[in-house]
């Protein structure tokens, strides 16, 4: 089963820019060249979308593939399947890796085991429940990729489809 999904590159080095076009290429098998513009929430950086199609799983290729670069920014994420639920993976250098399942309207849906072991912790007076809700939610890689989710003048528009 083939899936769809978007990468999202926030923010990276002008240097580091081949590199993730090689590392997404070496997971899709097929040459990639990514449109880069200037990421004005980090001077210096660049951004860019792609849009990509693959097996369930690619996902999950992709952000291991380029998870190792410290200053790098990324989001990707996939559709769900008839096969495999969808995800949404999030980076940054401060926080690392974040991962999500998402159901067909994008949300995210924390498994009831991960619920229980917050609930745990937060009893036994190891945390606040309120902070490991917000980070089974992502919110703390949300408020640092904030502000690199906005393009600035030049980014491309992104045409939605009609949904019938």
């Amino acid at each position: 089963m083939t899936t769809r999904g978007v990468l999202y590159v926030h923010s990276a080095p002008r240097a580091l820019c081949p590199h993730v076009e090689w590392a997404v290429a070496g997971v899709l098998g097929t040459r990639v060249s990514l449109d880069w513009i200037r990421q004005p929430a980090a001077p210096g950086t660049w951004r860019s979308e792609f849009s990509w199609q693959g097996q369930a799983g690619t996902a999950s290729k992709l952000a291991s593939a380029l998870r190792g670069w410290h200053l790098l920014r990324f989001e990707v994420t996939a559709e769900p399947c008839p096969t495999a639920e969808g995800e949404r993976y999030s980076c940054t250098p401060d926080l690392g890796i974040f991962h999500a399942v998402t159901g067909i309207h994008g949300d995210i849906l924390i498994p009831e085991d991960r619920l229980r072991a917050a609930l745990q912790r937060s009893q036994q007076g190891e945390t606040n429940l309120e902070a490991e809700l917000n980070k089974l939610l992502g919110k703390p890689w949300d408020d640092e990729l904030e502000p690199f989710r906005y393009a600035g003048e030049g980014a491309p528009v992104r045409w939605l489809h009609q949904v019938v």
